[in-house]
């Protein structure tokens, strides 16, 4: 019975789902050439509110623990790091850590085709990389550090580099983390751990599960000139994969 209540409600979630792609498509392109950034902006994180929402059609409980706002810094960029588990991490960070204007390191292929999503990574601060091309991706984050000191604003990286299907963190790669550190050491470095969201997607893209906790919490920040940057990343790694759910 629980099987047939999957189908169909991941058939009016995936209908919703469409719908906020499409409705905040132009919604965006309005604000982003008529009203400037800060406008884009903040249409990109009400377009991430309603598809938190639209998880509630699948019975998905969403908890968000920071106890540690008080330790972000005004006035410096941020660099968050989370493990990466399904789709479904992006619109917590987007609306949850929206004071700190998060930006994200994508894969190219994402820069095209879905609405909504491929404007605000094409238009809204974050970088495009191909992971098949290491000198083209390193490029592009050195110039991402440049445009983070500019405006303080914050990267979001998955250093893991492909989501986790089952849960079980993959080990970080060094690559990215090393030029974000090395480019940005006035830095401040907030650590995210994700839980359950892979269930979502347990039986791959449809039908959805129904009824998980997703749980993001937020681990104490580190400034990136307290350590050494092969120290920090082991550090950092160690906070994120200790508050998972394994």
């Amino acid at each position: 019975m629980k099987q047939l209540f999957n189908y169909i409600l991941s058939a009016v979630y995936y209908l919703f789902f469409g719908l906020w792609l499409i409705v905040f498509h132009p919604i965006q392109w309005l604000c982003f050439n008529l009203f400037g950034y800060r406008a884009h902006k903040k249409s990109v994180d009400v377009f991430n509110w309603f598809l938190l929402k639209t998880l509630h059609i699948l019975g998905t409980k969403i908890t968000f623990e920071n106890k540690f706002a008080d330790q972000f810094q005004k006035g410096k960029p941020h660099i968050i790091v989370s493990n990466h588990q399904s789709m479904n991490d992006i619109p917590p960070l987007i609306w949850f850590l929206r004071e700190l204007h998060p930006k994200f390191i994508s894969k190219k292929e994402l820069g095209k085709g879905i609405p909504s999503i491929s404007y605000n990574l094409r238009h809204g601060g974050s970088i495009l990389i191909d992971r098949k091309d290491s000198r083209q991706a390193l490029t592009e984050i050195k110039k991402f550090t440049d445009y983070l000191n500019q405006t303080k604003h914050a990267a979001v990286i998955f250093p893991e580099g492909t989501r986790s299907k089952t849960g079980v963190p993959k080990k970080f790669s060094t690559n990215g983390l090393l030029m974000l550190f090395k480019y940005c050491p006035d830095a401040v470095v907030v650590p995210v751990s994700i839980n359950n969201s892979w269930k979502l997607q347990r039986f791959g893209m449809f039908p959805l599960d129904l009824g998980v906790h997703l749980k993001i919490t937020v681990q104490q920040p580190i400034p990136v000139k307290n350590f050494d940057p092969k120290e920090l990343i082991q550090k950092v790694e160690q906070s994120v994969t200790n508050d998972l759910i394994i």
